[in-house]
């Protein structure tokens, strides 16, 4: 069932509601299995070693980000390390 986007939702058809909720539920992965589907994913590339695996399983940055400053988000709260003593 087509549908024109330029419709506001509050003038959909019950019809056209369902068409909606049935194109989500057979097609589109939402909620739960997208979840589970991307920590697969995850897991899989820690389990092969690769790259990304290792800086996932380090909790550094995965796509190239500079980590010396920032990446605050991902290395989590700053540690300071005291100044070496003469």
């Amino acid at each position: 069932m087509d549908i024109d986007p330029n419709t506001k939702v509050q003038d959909w058809t019950d019809d056209q509601v369902s068409a909606i909720r049935n194109l989500l539920d057979t097609e589109i992965k939402v909620e739960g299995a997208l979840r589970s589907e991307i920590n697969g994913n995850i897991r899989r590339l820690i389990e092969i070693g690769s790259y990304r695996g290792v800086r996932h399983r380090k909790g550094l940055p995965v796509r190239g980000q500079r980590t010396q400053t920032n990446a605050r988000t991902r290395k989590g709260k700053k540690r300071t390390v005291a100044g070496k003593k003469k």
